[in-house]
């Protein structure tokens, strides 16, 4: 049990090490808690024996521990109130009646990875909840071409298409006239079998140049059902953090971010629905040790995925807290 001073001590020294990045000495709290200087380097002491601070190599300061965060975001930190202009930037966004619910959520992520300079993360509804209702092609020149699939929750994805050889822009239409007919409401990731045991054995007899459309086509689809629905917002931010002046260090966080796996890997469970948002600091998350995630689980017309803020363990808890419970009230709203 800390004692109500050791509890504004540590208050003092993770929000300042928050905004500044440095170690908190004795002598700059003093004045603050109105006490000796010997007073507090005692209680810093008891606190870095319980593994809530840490004393530095380089400074006779003291930093947060890992347990020092968790115990400030479970017993101390208050959400911070949204500022006017923060709430102006989000409001934009969820009144614009133009957006799919989908791009909603992902673009008010993207302002709130401006506003806090951590990355966002928005992992979308899976490819099996995916349904097709439209394919398009957008030709380029004789050899390629950009697919276009649409589907009911309002996804669009697109590739660029590479044909092995020459291929008149009337066949590509015919190709893709029967692609609509035959897969509009199929999910996803069962369009690839349906292309190869329903329409491949009728394809020639409707386009000349099958054989290269199929294989263009159904390596599109391929693609598309095994890329993940993933939104990365700013993961450079990461070279902005001081705390990260190590290169190597650098470099391993930044390919985790390269690494579809790794950030499917982020996905909520169900007991962060809801708008249940949890906090994973350093060891507690799978992603880095040296890094804070926060994410939940949303719900929303139909459409269902992960928002996630990644950042340093040195995270504005209260402000992203905040930042996120609106989103979750928005997207509530938006089901009614």
């Amino acid at each position: 049990m800390l004692s109500n001073r050791q509890i504004e001590l540590l208050k003092l020294i993770v929000e300042d090490y928050i905004k500044t990045a440095r170690p908190v000495s004795s002598k700059s709290l003093c004045e603050i808690l109105n006490c000796s200087s010997a007073t507090i380097r005692n209680e810093m002491s008891e606190l870095e024996e319980l593994g809530l601070l840490e004393k530095t190599h380089t400074s006779s300061g003291r930093i947060p521990g890992e347990k020092g965060y968790r115990y400030y975001v479970d017993n101390i930190m208050q959400p911070k109130e949204l500022t006017g202009d923060d709430m102006l930037k989000l409001q934009t966004i969820f009144k614009n009646n133009s957006l799919m619910i989908s791009d909603t959520i992902i673009k008010s992520m993207e302002i709130i990875s401006d506003l806090t300079h951590y990355t966002s993360i928005v992992l979308g509804t899976a490819a099996s909840e995916n349904k097709v209702t439209k394919v398009e092609v957008v030709p380029l020149d004789d050899y390629h071409f950009i697919g276009i699939v649409i589907t009911d929750k309002g996804h669009v994805e697109h590739r660029n298409i590479v044909l092995e050889e020459q291929v008149s822009l009337d066949e590509i239409k015919q190709m893709v006239e029967l692609i609509n007919k035959l897969i509009v409401g199929t999910p996803i990731n069962e369009v690839s079998s349906k292309l190869e045991f329903e329409i491949k054995p009728i394809i020639p007899q409707y386009v000349h140049q099958h054989e290269v459309l199929y294989n263009a086509f159904y390596n599109a689809f391929t693609d598309f059902t095994n890329s993940p629905n993933i939104s990365l917002h700013k993961p450079s931010n990461i070279l902005m953090e001081p705390e990260f002046d190590n290169i190597d260090k650098i470099r391993q966080i930044v390919s985790k971010f390269d690494d579809k796996d790794i950030i499917s890997s982020i996905t909520a469970d169900d007991s962060e629905g809801d708008g249940n948002i949890k906090i994973y600091i350093g060891s507690e998350n799978e992603f880095d040790d040296d890094m804070t995630v926060i994410k939940t689980k949303y719900k929303a017309n139909g459409e269902e995925g992960t928002i996630a803020l990644i950042g340093p363990k040195r995270m504005e808890y209260d402000r992203v807290i905040t930042l996120l419970n609106y989103i979750m009230e928005n997207i509530d709203e938006s089901k009614m």
